[in-house]
């Protein structure tokens, strides 16, 4: 099947309608139907304003990128862009073309 991976980057301490914003957004995908997402937390890395983030043992400070990944069909990516416009949540996103199936089909239940 044809679709894209729809990544999403935010700091993972940062906070969206009083919820940790990856949170908010796995939420949201979720309400929307999209079928699984997936959060990962950076161990170092840097953004548009160039100062560079690590963790290191005496700071575990909740200041690290977190990136929220989708594989869904181009509809589904659209949705959940104009839904995080909408409300206003401050993500910045990528995405692109994939190709996804899966080996073995889930038994029903």
């Amino acid at each position: 099947m044809n679709g894209c991976a729809l990544r999403f980057y935010m700091h993972e301490n940062q906070k969206h309608r009083g919820k940790l914003l990856y949170e908010w957004l796995l939420e949201q995908a979720k309400r929307d139907g999209i079928h699984g997402g997936s959060a990962f937390r950076a161990i170092a890395g840097f953004g548009r304003h160039g100062r560079l983030h690590e963790q290191t043992f005496f700071e575990l400070a909740a200041d690290l990128t977190v990136l929220v990944e989708f594989v869904v069909t181009r509809e589904e990516a659209d949705r959940l862009i104009a839904l995080a416009e909408e409300d206003q949540a401050p993500l910045f996103y990528s995405r692109y073309q994939v190709e996804f199936g899966v080996t073995v089909p889930h038994p029903a239940k």
